[in-house]
């Protein structure tokens, strides 16, 4: 048995904000009817940050559950690892604002961008450096604030997001299941089909860049569906056919929350259609680096997931990026080691301290 499937996610949390924004409102402020962004995206509603929330506030928030259901205080962790594309400023690394809030004053903290294939991404880089240390744990957060980038003339890009976060933490098993494999992918050629034009150092933000609106998170959707339909089917198969599974065999698959329509053409393309496969973008739209984690709890949570059951995890983002994920679940995350908080809760209320 190898050490990277002695290494599994051991707990899971996710957090959403209380504001729930339907269609109906998002298609006044665009133009089109509820219905339209229904039919073409799946999307009925999404979920919007509070005026005094940011992403070290969803994360935080996600990461006190996945915590809990670890049954491990934040002191444990080894490594704190936030995936995210709209932190809460350029500096200091979002997951170290994430570390004072939570006190988990004994990890190693990095911020990660692949924008929505962050998550996937991360839990890479957290099984990698678990394995280097018997006995560590990782905390791996996705969590995206879209709804402060979108430009609401923009019809392409404000009818699909929304705000969340989903935490995982990473650690030895207690059983021979755990994370599997990898398959992780970048295309350079392609990164100008997701960016945000302005607010780096190539073209620092000025009233000149606000004004022409180039610090609004820009997609072009056609090219980004033909992106996932060309390189996200080629990234799963090569996973599954270098750890001997057939499609068939995928009991479980938690894709990106990108859109409705898109995840229904990449289920039948991959041949998925024995699996389960778990979608939140209906309630929650997508919530980019925070999509797959969010998924994943929710399914973990449903009961849905038991042990040995095998299940794929992928995403896909700005970049272009690819990442995938082949794992049996554990018993280790089903183990609940302390009482999960329920409901749509502020982060003071989850923590008993003040957001950051």
């Amino acid at each position: 048995m190898t050490a990277a499937r002695q290494i599994s996610i051991i707990g899971t949390g996710s957090y959403v904000p209380e504001r729930a924004v339907p269609n109906e409102r998002i298609g006044e402020l665009v133009g089109v009817t509820a219905d339209w962004i229904e039919r073409k995206t799946h999307i009925q509603e999404r979920r919007f940050a509070a005026p005094g929330q940011a992403a070290s506030d969803l994360a935080a928030a996600a990461a006190v559950r996945a915590l809990c259901d670890a049954g491990l205080e934040a002191s444990r962790m080894d490594y704190l690892i936030v995936a995210t594309s709209t932190g809460d400023s350029p500096q200091p690394p979002t997951a170290h604002l994430v570390q004072r809030v939570l006190g988990a004053s004994n990890a190693a903290c990095l911020d990660l961008n692949v924008v929505c294939a962050g998550f996937v991404y991360a839990l890479d880089v957290a099984r990698a450096l678990v394995a280097t240390r018997p006995g560590a744990h990782a905390l791996v957060v996705g969590v995206d604030v879209y709804s402060r980038t979108l430009d609401f003339r923009d019809r392409a890009t404000a009818v699909l997001f929304g705000d969340g976060a989903g935490a995982a933490v990473v650690g030895p098993a207690s059983d021979e299941y755990g994370l599997i494999d990898f398959e992780l992918t970048s295309c350079g050629d392609a990164c100008q089909l997701i960016r945000i034009e302005a607010g780096g150092s190539r073209r620092p933000a000025s009233p000149q860049t606000v004004a022409a609106g180039e610090h609004f998170f820009r997609m072009q959707g056609r090219a980004v569906r033909e992106f996932v339909a060309e390189h996200v089917p080629p990234a799963l198969a090569t996973l599954l056919a270098r750890n001997d599974v057939l499609p068939s065999m995928v009991e479980h698959f938690v894709p990106h929350q990108a859109n409705g329509v898109m995840l229904d053409e990449l289920v039948k393309h991959v041949g998925l259609t024995e699996a389960v496969v778990h979608r939140t973008l209906e309630r929650y739209g997508n919530t980019g680096c925070a999509s797959v984690a969010v998924t994943l709890d929710e399914a973990s949570r449903s009961g849905a997931l038991r042990a040995g059951d095998l299940v794929l995890l992928t995403a896909f983002g700005g970049g272009m990026s690819v990442g995938a994920c082949l794992l049996r679940w554990s018993d280790s995350a089903s183990a609940r080691g302390f009482a999960q908080p329920a409901g749509p809760l502020r982060l003071a209320d989850l923590l008993g301290l003040n957001p950051v």
